[in-house]
């Protein structure tokens, strides 16, 4: 439960962007037009649903528009509020300009619980609130461009694009007006996961450098490291699958809606997951022991936490049984003000949302380009590449026959080397590159600078420091 002092989610950004800009010499009006949020579109529309009409609250709010379009997801939730998209609005524009993807910050939600309908009274609620934003132009590949978020994915995502599509039947670049598509429909390859392996990247990057690893009291690699995770949705579970699969880091706890399982030999990612999809919920589940107040794991001994699901969930309630020596925000703003405050002084590293969940944002960016230039990834130059591979090969097989066996290629390189990189393999070599190239900035002015003792205030400077001089070079 969050502590009733505390300040609300829009608040707490801007308290944290305050911190940094304190730290920055900007002057007074160019720090208010970079705080400040441009607009808040507010639709209430009907849609007859069961043999009657049903009204709907939805939003689409625009921070930035620094550079266009702006970008931002629409979430379907009972919480959406018009404070709630102002403040993600203002974290996608921070979140934008720290991985250095051209657009402005935006944000959209609907007040809905989309597990009370059916797919089709879902499809005919989204293409109603699909219309009613891209006929006011928040809608659009060259202004406004909506992504998944909480409570949608990419059936969502395939309606309202074919939706504009409709009402722009002359739009060559229609399907740029969304990302996050199923790639049959426009979509590209490693979206659906790209947050959760962005998650990924940037632990490995955090654990290149042994002085901020030991920053947290930790040392080594992610191999044998206990971590829980706080919801497994589609963040949760594809950052909690790909560390445990791939970098040997056991998942000790999983926290769901309905509680929380926990076992000190590390839980299968992939099993529980497809227990929740059956049944709801982790109850019931026959590995590790199950803990009703699914929240008090959140403060159990483990070496990283990642909150990946909704805002406040480490608060000035709980925040001084938070014993994790680094936390990875996957969600969010899942950390409060207040909270943040208390854990850097305990000496709790933080790897912030604005950083840490930003591999959405760039494959999202990848998309868009792809569908802007109307051609997949790869598709030029793969064949090319392996042509030009399998002659260094030949040679090499040549020089072989005449240096004997030990000088001889193993299978695997050979098959290795041989294949071209094709969408997927772009894809993820570009979110790695793009989460590498964020961190050191971030770094840099961790390390450099006495006043600067956090990453997270270290990742505003730099995204503010970008956003100003966008302003700056517009005349502002």
């Amino acid at each position: 439960m969050r502590a009733t002092n505390e300040p609300t989610f829009r608040e707490s950004v801007d308290l944290m962007f305050n911190r940094a800009a304190a730290l920055m010499d900007l002057s007074p009006g160019l720090e208010e037009k970079i705080r400040v949020c441009n607009s808040t579109y507010t639709v209430r529309f009907g849609v007859k649903l069961r043999g009657k009409i049903q009204t709907f609250t939805g939003y689409r709010s625009v921070h930035s528009e620094h550079m266009e379009p702006v970008k931002g997801g629409i979430r379907y939730s009972l919480g959406v509020s018009q404070d709630e998209v102002e403040a993600l609005a203002a974290l996608m524009t921070y979140k934008c300009a720290l991985v250095e993807t051209p657009f402005g910050g935006s944000k959209g939600g609907l007040c809905i619980d989309p597990r009370e309908y059916e797919e089709d009274e879902l499809e005919r609620i989204t293409r109603r609130f699909a219309y009613e934003l891209a006929k006011r132009d928040l809608i659009d590949p060259a202004q406004n461009v909506p992504a998944p978020d909480m409570g949608t994915g990419e059936r969502e995502m395939a309606w309202i694009a074919d939706q504009y599509a409709r009402m722009n039947t002359t739009d060559i670049n229609a399907r740029a007006c969304v990302t996050g598509k199923p790639p049959h429909a426009g979509g590209i390859q490693g979206r659906v996961e790209a947050t959760g392996r962005g998650v990924q990247y940037a632990l490995q990057e955090y654990f290149r450098h042994a002085e901020d690893v030991a920053e947290a009291g930790l040392s080594g690699t992610l191999d044998g490291k206990r971590v829980v995770v706080q919801g497994l949705g589609n963040v949760g579970y594809h950052a909690a699958k790909f560390l445990s699969e791939e970098d040997g880091a056991k998942i000790v706890g999983i926290i769901e809606r309905d509680g929380a399982l926990v076992d000190d030999d590390g839980l299968d990612v992939e099993a529980v997951s497809q227990w929740i999809r059956n049944h709801g919920g982790v109850k019931g589940y026959s590995a590790g022991a199950y803990v009703e107040d699914g929240a008090s794991v959140l403060e159990i001994d483990c070496d990283i936490l990642i909150p990946a699901a909704l805002e406040g969930v480490i608060n000035l309630s709980n925040v001084e049984r938070i014993k994790a020596p680094l936390i990875i925000e996957a969600a969010n703003g899942p950390v409060t003000a207040g909270a943040d405050e208390v854990l850097r002084k305990k000496g709790t590293v933080i790897i912030p949302d604005m950083y840490a969940n930003a591999g959405g944002v760039t494959v999202s960016y990848f998309e868009w380009v792809k569908n802007l230039s109307h051609i997949r990834f790869g598709r030029m130059q793969r064949r090319q590449e392996e042509a030009r591979h399998m002659l260094i090969v030949q040679e090499l097989e040549r020089l072989s026959e005449h240096l004997g066996d030990a000088w001889s290629m193993t299978p695997s390189f050979k098959e290795k080397y041989l294949r071209g990189a094709g969408e997927l393999e772009l894809v993820r070599s570009g979110l790695d590159d793009t989460m590498r190239g964020a961190y050191q900035a971030m770094r840099e002015v961790w390390r450099s600078r006495d006043d600067v003792t956090d990453l997270r205030t270290a990742a505003y400077i730099v995204a503010i420091d970008r956003v100003a001089a966008s302003y700056r070079a517009k005349g502002l």
